[in-house]
């Protein structure tokens, strides 16, 4: 194995343990930005040993055997130590640190350390943004630049928000646990939110080579069902299980034989998993037993269903999916709600409707970079026959995007257009 092909693997090894090895030091470090900073020598440990010695057969576990003594070495030197660090430094040094065994977590939601480490980090001492940046980094292992084009926000705001948000948690003194009875139920949208956008970063990665990244969808959903568990009579959480379980379906259908990006319309349905599409309609099932109205999850949630039950393309019931957009538009306002629903009602009511609606939206500040809206632009002009304004919308989402497989797409529907 080359020293590329090495950082390749140690990059994609990062990506799936890094949230496990920050959560099991955070649990006994107590300090998040401390257990960061050690997963973070710990991996540039890696970069340095694993070019010459190859990547081991358990990297998980290498890595948090190098985070431990890293740990030992950092607490034992430090010349102004506290009693505590001095008792987990004691600790450290008598116990190993086991790599969380995540199957056993499903039963035992208490000591489920990446449970734990989110309801630390949507703790309501953070503003909700701080909560969504700090939660994505430390669990879903994003860079803050890909934190920052989920939400539209500058780079340099979410890398300030991290910094902040790791401080007030250590100043604070923020205990390393799940809430219970009112705290969870106050704190529990707030760890929604998080999940559901770890969720679309992996359905929908923001940057890179790859189109999707399952294991990011696997750790949101594993996070969801836990959460369904603990908040049983929440219908928002079955909603966002539902919602993650029928979007995963897909993901087989998403990506082609090299790689390349299959837009929904375009997948071969075969392909879907039935299996988490029935799921996901159990979880409808039970967020509309509850007896509440339908919030922001559950209402995606039946927009997804709809995708679902139609067989083959054609048989996608757009006027109920633009109807649901509407009531998601009157729950949760949002330009990019909004954009979706233009392409919906540009399916149930000709493509002149939805263009109306999406070039209401052409002034929107916070459109201004997101590649969507031209894209949705550019299919709407493009069914209008009007091709030379559809290839220059395609154009400029292509130059937009972060994603290669996504501007590979673009481009070729600007070519078609030509």
């Amino acid at each position: 194995m080359t020293a590329t092909d090495t950082h390749r693997a140690i990059d994609a090894v990062w990506r799936i343990e890094s949230a496990k090895l920050i959560a099991g030091l955070a649990r006994v470090v107590r300090d998040v930005g401390v257990a960061e900073e050690l997963a973070q020598d710990a991996l540039v440990a890696a970069l340095k040993q694993w070019p010459e010695t190859g990547v081991p057969d358990n990297p998980g576990a290498w890595l948090m055997a190098a985070a431990k003594h890293r740990a030992i070495d950092r607490l034992r030197h430090k010349t102004m130590l506290d009693r505590k660090h001095e008792e987990v430094a004691r600790d450290l040094a008598e116990k190993e640190l086991a790599m969380p065994d995540l199957d056993s977590a499903l039963d035992d939601h208490v000591g489920d350390d990446l449970l734990r480490l989110l309801f630390v980090s949507c703790h309501p001492v953070l503003s909700t943004e701080a909560r969504v940046a700090l939660t994505l980094r430390l669990l879903g292992g994003l860079t803050t630049d890909e934190i920052a084009r989920a939400y539209l926000t500058p780079e340099a705001t979410v890398a300030q928000r991290i910094v902040r948000a790791k401080r007030t948690l250590s100043e604070a003194g923020v205990p390393f646990e799940v809430p219970r009875g009112e705290e969870m139920e106050a704190r529990l949208s707030s760890v929604l939110e998080v999940i559901y956008l770890i969720f679309n970063e992996g359905y929908s990665a923001t940057a890179g080579s790859d189109w999707t990244r399952p294991a990011l969808c696997e750790e949101a959903l594993r996070l969801g069902r836990i959460l369904a568990e603990l908040a049983p009579h929440e219908p928002e959480v079955h909603g966002l299980v539902a919602l993650m379980e029928i979007q995963a379906s897909r993901l087989r259908a998403r990506v082609g034989p090299s790689g390349e990006a299959i837009l929904l319309l375009d997948q071969d349905r075969m392909k879907w998993d039935l299996l988490l599409i029935r799921r996901g309609f159990a979880a409808i099932a039970r967020a509309k037993a509850i007896g509440r109205p339908l919030g922001f999850y559950a209402l995606q949630a039946g927009i997804a269903a709809c995708h679902a039950r139609a067989r083959v393309a054609a048989d996608t019931d757009w006027a109920q999916i633009a109807t649901l957009y509407g009531a998601l538009v009157r729950v949760a306002p949002s330009p990019v709600i909004e954009l979706n629903r233009a392409v919906a009602v540009g399916m149930a009511h000709g493509a002149a409707e939805g263009l109306k609606i999406a070039d209401a939206m052409a002034d929107e500040p916070s459109l201004k970079t997101y590649y969507v809206l031209p894209m949705v632009r550019g299919d709407l002009l493009e069914k209008l026959g009007r091709l030379d304004e559809a290839r220059l919308a395609f154009e400029r989402a292509a130059s937009l995007t972060r994603n290669v497989r996504e501007r590979d797409v673009l481009l070729a529907r600007a070519s078609a257009c030509a």
